[in-house]
């Protein structure tokens, strides 16, 4: 029976594969960007180095990570460090495109703007967010909700009030999901947007 655990160094390169292979609309975006490592530079690998305790795993009988639950318990402290401290270097590497219309273009136009833009959330009582991911393999076992729940038990150690997530709004499965694990719809964000009160 697949177990989640706390994340350890080392899986860093399973939540790249995860994050690639759930990130169109919670299926394989493999090859869709010039590069794969662009997904989880933004959506994985940073919550890993900022956060550690508050990224768990998925791992199968046999030893692999197949999900994860990563996030920030303040987005704007998250937003802040993110511009300053981790993308540089990444933004060296992929530069911020001309033609932001494109899937690539706009994603890395959104990794550039980290902490431009005020996030209500944060003054609204949700100051954390969560990414969370299971490959097809583990979906519909019940995992996605014990992730929830152990992410959320870890905020509220930590005393934070709420938390928030985006999802896309043509991934319906996910927009069905959040509802069912106690998130509520917030009115900020076409209806993709959820959150929830820890304490």
């Amino acid at each position: 029976m697949s177990s989640i655990r706390p994340f350890r160094p080392g899986d860093e390169p399973a939540l790249g594969e995860i994050c690639v292979r759930t990130a169109d609309n919670g299926g394989d975006a493999t090859g869709q960007l010039s590069d794969d490592d662009i997904w989880p530079a933004i959506f994985a690998w940073p919550y890993a180095a900022r956060h550690p305790e508050l990224c768990f795993v998925v791992e199968t009988d046999d030893g692999r990570v197949a999900g994860y639950i990563l996030g920030a318990p303040d987005s704007d402290a998250f937003d802040r460090w993110f511009a300053d401290e981790w993308w540089p270097p990444f933004a060296e590497r992929w530069p911020r495109p001309a033609d932001g219309t494109t899937t690539e273009g706009a994603i890395l136009t959104g990794a550039s703007a980290h902490g431009t833009t005020p996030n209500p959330a944060q003054t609204e009582g949700y100051p954390a967010h969560l990414h969370i991911d299971l490959l097809p393999e583990l979906q519909g076992q019940g995992l996605g909700r014990r992730l929830i729940a152990t992410f959320t038990d870890a905020l509220r150690a930590a005393g934070v009030p709420g938390v928030h997530l985006v999802a896309s709004s043509d991934n319906a499965a996910a927009i069905a999901f959040y509802p069912r694990v106690g998130f509520t719809p917030l009115p900020w964000d076409a209806g993709s947007a959820f959150g929830m009160r820890l304490i």
